[in-house]
């Protein structure tokens, strides 16, 4: 039943912005951690950003200082804000999160992923 939806994703020019969302639903009792990745052809998976429920934050040295992650507990959602971007932040974004279903359940779980296109 629980499960995460990405939005925001789409075609901009080099320099431009975008903010993607992630919204979780169901039953959810809690949620740890969440965490942006992304992932162009041919490449690895890679971690962009992570958020703890209490707000710490840690980014990768390729997107520091462009982009920022925040969360709205109330709402089970987290942001993605991405400044400044470039072609090589062309990637498929996806959310995760380590989600409390239950007092002793708990599991990672993804969404679907949302495409970001930068063109020069």
């Amino acid at each position: 039943q629980v499960q995460l939806a990405e939005s925001g994703g789409g075609l901009v020019q080099a320099g431009g912005s975008l903010r993607l969302s992630c919204v979780a639903s169901g039953r959810i009792f809690t949620i740890n951690d969440m965490a942006w990745y992304r992932q162009s052809p041919g490449k690895k998976r890679e971690s962009v950003a992570v958020i703890t429920r209490g707000g710490t934050t840690d980014y990768s040295d390729s997107v520091k200082g462009r982009f920022t992650i925040s969360r709205d507990n109330a709402k089970n959602t987290v942001y993605l804000q991405m400044n400044s971007l470039k072609p090589d932040d062309t990637a498929v974004y996806s959310c995760t999160a380590k989600i409390w279903t239950g007092p002793l359940r708990a599991r990672d779980y993804w969404g679907q992923g949302t495409q970001v296109t930068v063109s020069s």
